[in-house]
């Protein structure tokens, strides 16, 4: 258990804090996570390389949902006019750690919709079912949350211009 939690904490760490900004409530969310993940091993059926990871990361992103649904902090904006689309400029100009940080301070709806379509691959069906909104609602956070980040990266690029 220990090789396994050495393993993977690092990785599911980063997978919770992609949707938990708080640090505290990232290591509840990780302490309960493991304990599923301990508990959970001997029912585990194993597919090949990749599924103890895949299996892993499902359990903490649905924790993470879950104590986003909790705390009340999960809101999602109907009543804005949509975002005016940006140019999307080149990421690989940003650092990665600034355009993490630029996904974390995305309000707590753009953002979790924002990580479950790019980094989990889900759906906008699959994700207004996890979270009990519209699919179009799934669509327009995501949408928002792009513009955002466009805009975002956009003023980054100009501010450090050389």
């Amino acid at each position: 258990m220990r090789k396994l939690y050495e393993r993977y904490v690092g990785y599911l760490t980063a997978v919770c804090s992609r949707y938990v900004v708080d640090r505290a409530a990232v290591k509840d969310i990780l302490q309960e996570a493991f304990i599923k993940i301990f508990k959970g091993l001997d029912t585990f059926d194993y597919r090949g390389e990749g599924s103890v990871k895949a299996w892993a990361t499902r359990i903490v992103v649905n924790d993470s949902l879950k104590a986003l649904k909790a705390s009340s902090r999960l809101s999602f904006v109907e009543d804005l006019p949509d975002a005016p689309e940006e140019d999307e400029p080149g990421l690989p100009q940003v650092p990665a750690a600034v355009v993490q940080e630029m996904i974390k301070a995305l309000p707590d709806g753009y953002r979790t919709v924002f990580n479950l379509f790019v980094f989990e691959k889900k759906s906008h069906r699959e994700i207004a079912s996890l979270l009990g909104i519209k699919e179009d609602s799934s669509a327009s956070q995501f949408f928002r949350a792009r513009a955002m980040l466009a805009k975002n990266i956009k003023a980054y690029l100009k501010e450090h211009e050389q």
